[in-house]
């Protein structure tokens, strides 16, 4: 597959102490990849598991001449790096969790990687955040407005996380790594 610079989109989430691994993952990710975009960080409940505590999500644009494979393993080494541990529980308490949404006008379908990623259109917490960047974005594979796909879902359960999403930002604008010791 030939590989050209595209603008992509990598959600990202953390529900075991967000406040450090979100700004971990960004720093490992810069000089990776060129971050261009942070959106807001939004906090929400865990889906199937009320006893666990609340995540941080949002999403980073970036432009790569990686493939779409390549920046799956580099996503995968960060989380890793970050005491990511998979198992067969889909929906385990997790440090950190990246996943690539979109890249440039790619569609991939095979039985381990899909793109767009099909959470977009069910995850309000993906689909609003996406939103934020690329407003004018119509998904690769279907052609529907990602506005259109975000104003279905139930925003209701978004709480916007100001300070993370500000360390986040001061991080990509050259500030400070943002993680604390604490």
């Amino acid at each position: 597959m030939e590989t050209r610079r595209r603008l992509g989109y990598v959600g990202m989430g953390s529900n075991i102490v967000p406040e450090r691994n979100l700004p971990a993952a960004l720093n490992l990710l810069l000089g990776q990849v060129e971050l261009i975009g942070v959106s807001t960080c939004y906090r929400t409940e865990p889906l199937t598991r009320p006893d666990q505590p609340a995540f941080a999500n949002g999403v980073l644009s970036m432009a790569t001449d990686l493939a779409p494979r390549q920046i799956k393993q580099l996503l995968c080494a960060v989380e890793v790096s970050l005491g990511r541990r998979r198992t067969a529980d889909r929906h385990a308490r997790r440090t950190i969790d990246l996943d690539l949404l979109i890249l440039g006008d790619l569609v991939v379908d095979d039985e381990r990687f899909r793109l767009p990623d099909p959470d977009i259109r069910v995850r309000p917490f993906i689909a609003l955040p996406l939103l934020e960047l690329a407003p004018d974005l119509v998904l690769p594979d279907t052609g529907e407005w990602l506005s259109q796909v975000a104003a279905g879902l139930s925003h209701a359960e978004l709480a916007p996380d100001d300070e993370l999403t500000s360390v986040l930002r001061r991080m990509l604008d050259g500030g400070s790594d943002g993680v604390s010791d604490s």
